[in-house]
């Protein structure tokens, strides 16, 4: 998995590709605490590349949203491939969590 990020429109974007399962969680909940810790609390997970996502993957995405839950706090993924989406859609994520078609629709939607 590869993680790049960078800032747009006030917000931070973290853009992944590969897998996000046992392996790989735990590196994407520490780039993502990384920018949390860092102020950043308007962030968007870019997951276009993103071909597949585990139940650990799922947990570093609800432990985020409850990180996240401030007035000012943004948090949304945008870029789901229909693997993934369907996936999100099984464990009920879909109600939770802000999902947008692409990077731009997501912060316009901010």
């Amino acid at each position: 998995m590869d993680i790049t990020t960078n800032n747009k429109d006030n917000a931070t974007i973290l853009s992944i590709a590969g897998r996000v399962d046992t392996a790989t969680a735990p590196v994407l909940e520490q780039a993502i605490n990384k920018e949390i810790e860092a102020g950043h609390r308007r962030v968007l997970l870019n997951f276009s590349a993103v071909s597949y996502i585990s139940s650990g993957g799922l947990r570093v995405l609800l432990a985020t949203a409850k990180k996240l839950k401030g007035a000012d706090d943004k948090f949304s993924i945008c870029g789901l491939s229909p693997e993934v989406l369907k996936i999100l859609k099984l464990a009920g994520f879909t109600s939770i969590f802000s999902i947008y078609p692409s990077e731009g629709e997501a912060l316009a939607g901010w």
